[in-house]
């Protein structure tokens, strides 16, 4: 099978490149910017000629907060790029994979949200992933939105990574305590992906890691597995917290689409605890 991955260099796209790596009989190639743009019309053409099975987009504007000084700079690469890259796909009939986010929802707290809930993003990110989810559902292309959340990995700059070197740093932590989630560790969401293009089930689904945590929690337990257990923690609020775009309180994301076709993902605990495991060999 030919997989084109578009995005290999960030954090789920070198842990889906190395499961197909892994895999007989795959050819794999990967796009990068300035060579292949995708936020250029060009990719339409270069998708039908290369005419791959299967298009993985994990390219984004990530920068959350950067996206209110820069809106167009965020739509230009999260959703007129999933478009372009969807009209390639339907013109050679390629199955694409859209990576999206939890923070396509509002978080309203106590809530939890299915594949078939409305998304009600907030802010300037947030809007331009679900303008490209749209784009993708419109364009008439066989396509898989994958949502993910929280996402970590061993060799990425994340959440888990900013707490490690904040607690060597400063020898205290304060964490906001009132933001849910799920912690999704990027080599299981890759595995799961890759079985979800087996499954071969267009649709919209959220990969995920088993259960859900607060930051707070969440740094609680990538100390504790870091060895780094005795480094005193404040719980804060977010309003202590303030950002250019505050993030969704309680985005938490429920795996059944995917679950139904029997593809989960382990609790995020113990990937957390492989999290340390992989950076304590690094």
């Amino acid at each position: 099978m030919h997989i084109l991955i578009i995005g290999s260099r960030g954090q789920l796209g070198q842990a889906v490149r190395s499961v197909y790596a892994t895999q007989p009989g795959n050819r794999v190639t990967e796009w990068h910017r300035p060579e292949r743009d995708i936020t250029q019309p060009a990719i339409v053409d270069h998708v039908v000629q290369l005419r791959p099975a299967v298009v993985i987009n994990c390219a984004a504007w990530t920068n959350v907060d950067g996206a209110e000084a820069q809106p167009a700079a965020a739509y230009v690469t999260n959703a007129l790029g999933p478009h372009y890259l969807a009209e390639g796909c339907r013109r050679c009939g390629a199955l694409l994979v859209q990576v999206s986010t939890n923070e396509v929802f509002a978080g309203i707290p106590s809530v939890f949200y299915w594949e078939y809930d409305q998304p009600q993003p907030g802010g300037v990110y947030a809007r331009s992933k679900r303008a490209g989810e749209l784009a993708v559902l419109q364009s008439g292309a066989r396509a898989l939105i994958v949502r993910v959340a929280w996402l970590f990995d061993p060799g990425g700059t994340n959440f888990p990574s900013k707490m490690i070197a904040a607690a060597d740093k400063h020898g205290s932590l304060r964490v906001v305590s009132d933001e849910i989630g799920n912690p999704t560790y990027a080599p299981d969401a890759a595995a799961a992906l890759a079985r979800l293009i087996e499954a071969e089930r267009p649709g919209i689904y959220h990969l995920v890691n088993a259960g859900h945590t607060s930051r707070f929690d969440f740094a609680a337990a990538v100390l504790q597995a870091s060895g780094r257990g005795a480094v005193p923690l404040t719980a804060i609020a977010h309003t202590e917290w303030p950002r250019p775009a505050p993030p969704p309180l309680h985005a938490v994301l429920i795996n059944q689409a995917a679950a139904a076709l029997g593809i989960t993902l382990r609790p995020w605990q113990e990937a957390v605890v492989e999290y340390a495991r992989v950076m304590r060999r690094e």
